[in-house]
């Protein structure tokens, strides 16, 4: 592989960014008084800084590479994680779930479980949840360890433990709050940052249409239609026309429905940034407000993946290749770090990687916010000491921030064994999100739902996840972290579409132990469920507000502009 030489001026601009993270936690540090002011910010954070933090923390390196990386694989297909499987979801949540978390007071999103439905719930959630922002964690973790490692020269090692170490001063500095102000600086950076390499990429390629006609000869040489790469839903009538190897229905059904919904609607993750926002109504235009700039992130992440493809196609004519994996496998995560080496002279290339490494930031600050708060409040505080002074929380949630940066470096070495970073994630995502939205979905909405029902739901859920993981595999894999650990009863084209079939499998046994468990035990008190479920909570007075800041409206919008988007890349 072509080491990617830094000029001084790239330099210079690196470490500009990295002083003024660090600065931003020790500016911050003096508002941290409480431990609400470290967790939650005090609730405090206007709509618009929200909204984007809320964009943000889901863009964090393993979305930016992976979603590059996930371009070079699957072509435009992969615009389907944002269109259907992002919009109606953040949507979603703002209009309808969003007055529950909010309203309830509740500081976490387990904790709104131990107020729907009990502590047992809260409790498996809390473990589950926290288990999952160390691996999602460790893939930022590894992401950036692979950009160092792979630009710089640097020993793979040393490159994650000093990536940590600057992720550890800053939120222990300043919290949630340092991190919601890094994720909205990230932003404008990932944009600055990649809008250009957008713009010589297609350049190269000879435009839309140019690319169209190279991926098109990538297609059939692979035994697929010519338009495989480049159109979204026409090659869905069978997993085995199109490169992501999944049929309309586990794709609509398993990303757009199942692993959409339980992460936009119930990743703590996420919903944190929106119960920071300073009232209801911030809190509910949040989500919408990120909707926006979420539906043209294909444009710029997407995109370069699909031109590393067909440059790798020619051969390495232009100067480009993506390198191999020791498997042989082409390595679809160094499309971003190499396209920008290939594309940026000095000065922007500084830029360029610092927009990369502002995402690998916030991703895993993103992570480790939520998990101290999750430890701090559903774990420590509920089950080993729960009499504490708050100065004692605080401390705990800053060593809790310890704990999950040390762990994360260990799930960074399990994401080594992935040639994409995505498949890995939308694995966790399968196993912890996806019956946790089957239990949210019935407890917001279904009043009869019980805190028994709910716990044997969420366990159900998860070992039916475990049970299809083990039984199955992604072609050509050998059993292990890829699953098959069991025996292999079903092969699937890639591990995309693994994956959105654990989720549809853990989300269907979920919801259906949930509804039976539910009506064979004791209904619970309808006074207990006011503000929580849907049919016992008053509706938001949005009477005299501009349309375009009501919710309702919003939301339609929103949705009639990824319908367009779907159709016009139909």
């Amino acid at each position: 592989m072509n080491r990617i030489l830094l000029e001084p001026v790239d330099y210079a601009v690196l470490g500009v960014y990295l002083a003024f993270v660090v600065a931003i936690g020790v500016a911050l540090k003096r508002f941290m008084r409480t431990s609400d002011d470290f967790l939650m910010t005090g609730r405090s954070m206007p709509a618009w800084v929200a909204g984007l933090a809320f964009l943000s923390a889901n863009l964090g390196a393993q979305e930016v590479m992976g979603m590059a990386a996930s371009g070079a694989k699957y072509g435009i297909a992969t615009s389907h994680f944002y269109w259907v499987g992002a919009v109606p979801a953040m949507v979603f949540v703002g209009v309808f779930m969003m007055p529950f978390y909010y309203g309830s007071r509740a500081r976490s999103v387990p904790e709104y479980l131990k107020l729907r439905f009990d502590e047992k719930t809260r409790g498996f959630n809390a473990l589950t949840f926290a288990a999952m922002t160390i691996f999602s964690s460790g893939i930022s973790l590894y992401a950036m360890g692979l950009l160092l490692a792979s630009l710089l020269g640097w020993d793979f090692h040393a490159s994650i433990a000093l990536s940590a170490l600057i992720v550890l001063a800053y939120i222990f500095l300043g919290g949630l709050a340092s991190a919601i102000y890094n994720e909205v600086l990230q932003f404008f950076l990932i944009v600055a940052g990649f809008f250009p390499l957008v713009v010589l990429g297609l350049t190269d390629v000879g435009g839309w249409n140019g690319l169209t006609a190279r991926l098109g000869e990538v297609a059939t040489s692979q035994g697929f239609a010519a338009g495989a790469y480049t159109e979204s839903w026409r090659h869905t009538a069978s997993a085995a026309a199109n490169p992501m190897g999944v049929e309309w229905f586990g794709l609509a059904m398993g990303l757009g429905f199942v692993l959409s919904f339980g992460y936009w609607c119930t990743d703590f993750l996420v919903v944190q940034r929106a119960m920071a926002a300073r009232s209801m109504t911030a809190a509910r235009r949040t989500p919408l407000i990120a909707a926006v700039p979420k539906m043209l992130f294909p444009f710029l992440v997407i995109l370069p993946g699909m031109i590393a493809l067909a440059l790798t196609n020619d051969g390495g004519a232009s100067g480009f290749r993506l390198p191999l994996k020791e498997d042989g496998s082409l390595n679809y995560d160094m499309t971003i770090p190499l396209m920008l080496g290939h594309y940026f002279p000095p000065g922007i290339l500084g830029l360029g990687l610092t927009a990369l490494m502002a995402s690998f930031m916030s991703g895993m600050a993103g992570n480790v916010t939520a998990f101290n708060t999750v430890w701090t409040y559903d774990i420590y505080q509920s089950y080993i000491r729960s009499q504490a002074s708050d100065r004692h929380y605080l401390w705990v949630g800053r060593f809790a921030t310890v704990f999950g940066i040390a762990a994360s470096v260990g799930a960074a070495f399990v994401a080594t064994r992935f040639n994409n970073i995505m498949d890995f994630l939308q694995l966790v995502f399968a196993f912890v999100n996806a019956p946790l939205f089957a239990t949210f979905l019935l407890g917001m909405f279904w009043k009869r739902a019980t805190g028994h029902g709910a716990f044997a739901g969420l366990v159900a859920g998860t070992l039916a996840a475990a049970a299809h993981h083990g039984l199955s595999l992604p072609a050509d894999a050998l059993p292990g972290v890829k699953g098959g650990w069991f025996g292999v009863t079903a092969r699937y084209a890639s591990e995309m579409a693994q994956n959105f079939w654990t989720a549809i499998y853990a989300w269907t046994a979920c919801f259906l132990v949930t509804v039976g468990v539910s009506i064979v035990t004791a209904a619970p008190r309808e006074e207990s469920l006011r503000g929580l479920v849907h049919s016992l909570t008053p509706r938001s007075a949005d009477a005299g507000v501009p349309w375009f800041r009501r919710p309702g409206p919003l939301g339609a919008a929103i949705i009639v502009m990824a319908a367009v988007l779907n159709a016009f890349f139909w």
